[in-house]
């Protein structure tokens, strides 16, 4: 089996900070991105019990060079470093059997959702996909669908997994924490939350043929509402978009692949306008 993970952040276990996932936290931070990397590398172990896999990590947090190489299985390929141009599915269409979504979180406006966000905070405050709210779990699967690839595991927090079932209700789900607040939780310890995923990923291997790929029918209509009408202002410049508000733009496409790209290329451009003057 060809595998395909991409691992974030936020939705490790325990984790319930911007500090304990920002790099430039120099207490914090070392301790999660070890933990971060050992839950990848549990996920890697369990689908490993159910079959052998071909692996390829994308590190998909923040700028993207988190994972302790050191930490990680010694046969493996790891995409690490920023910026990459399909972001936390980068080289997802190289012909993976299946994909993993590590330390994943809900999306943008969530309610009690640890760190709630969708790709950018800072830049976008919510993306729809043909009138439906997408968080980064199904923009992601949607591009990975595109290529045939389904996703088989998500972990997270219970409203990362509550949301993706609905979705995509043959995803094996590990459930590490529970939000009580935005920026707290009911958290499982690392040690149970790395047999969990384990767990979890040996039996989302076995029961691969059962998962779907997710694809988007089209026509397909990407509606963004901007974090500030800065953003708005230069992700206008986008060839496609059509300003449709203060901070709402919208752009359709005949696929969903085009439509990915332009959340992309809408994000990156819109950052430059979150940076102060």
């Amino acid at each position: 089996m060809k595998l395909y993970i991409s691992c974030d952040m936020e939705g490790t276990a325990g984790l319930c900070s911007w500090d304990q996932c920002d790099p430039k936290n120099v207490t914090e931070y070392p301790i999660y991105r070890r933990l971060m990397s050992r839950e990848v590398c549990a996920a890697i172990e369990g689908a490993r019990l159910a079959e052998p896999c071909e692996v390829l990590v994308n590190d998909a947090h923040s700028r993207m060079h988190n994972l302790l190489f050191d930490e990680l299985p010694h046969d493996i390929r790891v995409l690490s470093g920023y910026r990459k141009a399909f972001s936390m599915v980068q080289s997802g269409d190289e012909g993976f059997d299946g994909a993993f979504f590590t330390g994943y979180h809900a999306g943008i406006g969530v309610e009690r959702a640890v760190l709630a966000h969708t790709y950018s905070p800072n830049v976008l405050y919510g993306v729809r996909v043909n009138g439906t709210e997408f968080d980064e779990a199904l923009l992601n699967a949607a591009y990975l669908g595109e290529y045939g690839v389904p996703v088989l595991l998500i972990t997270g927090d219970e409203a990362l997994c509550s949301a993706t079932q609905k979705a995509l209700p043959w995803v094996e789900c590990a459930q590490v924490k529970r939000s009580t607040d935005y920026y707290s939780a009911d958290s499982l310890t690392p040690t149970a939350a790395i047999a969990l995923i384990g767990e979890a990923a040996q039996n989302a291997v076995r029961r691969r043929a059962q998962a779907c790929p997710f694809r988007v029918a089209g026509p397909v209509t990407l509606e963004i509402e901007a974090a500030s009408v800065e953003c708005a202002d230069y992700m206008a410049l986008v060839p496609g978009f059509a300003r449709v508000g203060g901070r709402s733009l919208r752009f359709t496409a005949a696929s969903y692949l085009p439509v990915f790209q332009a959340m992309i290329a809408a994000m990156r451009i819109g950052g430059a306008a979150a940076e102060r003057a």
